[in-house]
């Protein structure tokens, strides 16, 4: 039977809060393995702030709730230089310092790797079981023939992501001639083969007129893979590119003056709206479980941005993913539920549990451990044409809904066999 969690954050508790109200109880660690360093540093930096703000919410209010009393939460960092072998090394690091709680996000290769070595660690010793929680790590393998019940995902699918961008899609007459471009590893081939499904199913009139994998990180100068995108024809571009290959790609387009709408899964934020500039205005598209703009004028949508921007005031530091602030929220309450920190009986409370506050809501499917809620695609603005009350990052530019999809609108059926413990 699904546990509800219903968790309403009122004003005061979407103030920033600096120190931890909870008691001097041992605290409830929680280890982060992502890029810190690297091409993708700036992808790890967001990440960290939004969790680190999450955590300070949490223990504001006075941490989580045990038998023995109350408990903060503090995150714990391991640099990972988006690596696979170190990000095991790290999992290594994390459990003989007996962490329970792993979460991670950028590389679904990294994701898989971990849950493969986390299913052995839980195996192996039943006494020091660790769960994962996964903010950011969209192949869908994730949650069909490689889940896990240690593992829960927070974000949508690469499958529900693409099936919110081609919604979009295949209500433009003007899109004739589609350009899949991403990085190559698992998450890019992925994006690409959703893309051509999506769009078959869809808009089987539309023409694939070039698919392009890179090497992803390595990549300086995305003018050579501009210039392929033009000469193809192509009036629509798909990319899964997210941090450093999303900025240059789309830097790229701009320089070269390329005349074509951009479907992208990470295009509002981590310096991607500067680089795109005044060329992305009407024209670039991004997907994601809230936007700033998302909400009307002085709702509680905007009074949880204010409160973000708050915290971090520099504009570069402005890149907000409301699901990490959910799935620490989620945490906090399945511990309390469980009354335990024991990763069986954490999880046993994570599945079909719900959240809701007042502009969010959201499920925890059991059969899959695949978080469902709701799905936005926006459009990039100006914000001087006065449509949008924010912008990213100091650009000038922010995004608008085009489209909004509830929770049960974005759910994909799954291919799960969940194996339980004892």
């Amino acid at each position: 039977m699904s546990k509800f969690l219903v968790l309403l954050l009122s004003l005061c508790c979407l103030q920033p809060a600096h120190s931890a109200a909870a008691g001097t109880k041992t605290p409830i660690l929680i280890g982060m393995i992502e890029g810190m360093s690297g091409p993708f540093a700036n992808a790890g930096a967001a990440v960290q702030r939004n969790v680190q703000l999450a955590i300070e919410r949490v223990n504001a209010r006075g941490g989580v709730a045990l038998p023995d009393g109350r408990h903060a939460l503090q995150l714990r960092i391991f640099d990972n230089q988006q690596s696979v072998e170190e990000s095991l090394t790290a999992l290594h690091r994390a459990t003989d310092l007996r962490i329970p709680f792993i979460i991670q996000g950028n590389s679904s290769a990294v994701a898989l790797a971990l849950v493969d070595a986390i299913n052995k660690h839980n195996q192996r010793a039943p006494d020091q079981r660790v769960l994962f929680l996964n903010y950011s790590a969209v192949d869908p393998a994730l949650t069909n023939e490689q889940c896990s019940f240690w593992h829960f995902r927070f974000d949508a699918s690469a499958d529900m992501r693409m099936h919110a961008l081609t919604e979009v899609i295949k209500t433009d007459g003007r899109a004739k001639r589609v350009f899949l471009i991403g990085q190559d590893y698992s998450f890019g081939r992925l994006v690409a083969q959703a893309a051509r499904s999506q769009l078959a199913a869809k808009r089987p009139d539309i023409e694939i007129v070039g698919d392009l994998l890179h090497p992803i990180g390595k990549v300086k100068d995305f003018a050579p893979y501009i210039a392929k995108i033009k000469a193809s024809g192509a009036d629509t571009v798909v990319t899964g590119n997210w941090g450093n290959d999303l900025t240059l790609l789309v830097k790229a387009a701009r320089e070269s003056g390329l005349n074509a709408k951009f479907y992208t899964f990470y295009g509002n934020g981590l310096g991607a709206p500067a680089a795109i500039g005044e060329a992305g205005v009407g024209s670039v598209r991004a997907v994601a479980e809230w936007h700033p703009n998302a909400g009307g004028k002085d709702s509680a949508s905007d009074r949880f941005y204010q409160s973000f921007r708050q915290r971090y005031p520099q504009p570069q530091d402005d890149y907000v993913h409301l699901r990490m602030h959910l799935m620490v929220d989620m945490l906090a309450s399945a511990i309390e539920q469980a009354g335990s920190t024991e990763a069986a009986k954490v999880a046993g409370e994570l599945e079909g549990a719900r959240f809701a506050n007042a502009f969010h809501s959201a499920v925890m499917r059991a059969s899959d451990h695949q978080l469902i809620q709701p799905l936005y695609v926006s459009v990039m603005r100006k914000l001087a044409d006065g449509g949008i009350r924010f912008d990213n990052e100091g650009s000038g530019y922010g995004f608008k809904t085009e489209l909004y999809l509830s929770g049960p609108a974005t759910a994909l059926p799954t291919s799960c066999r969940m194996a339980r413990p004892d």
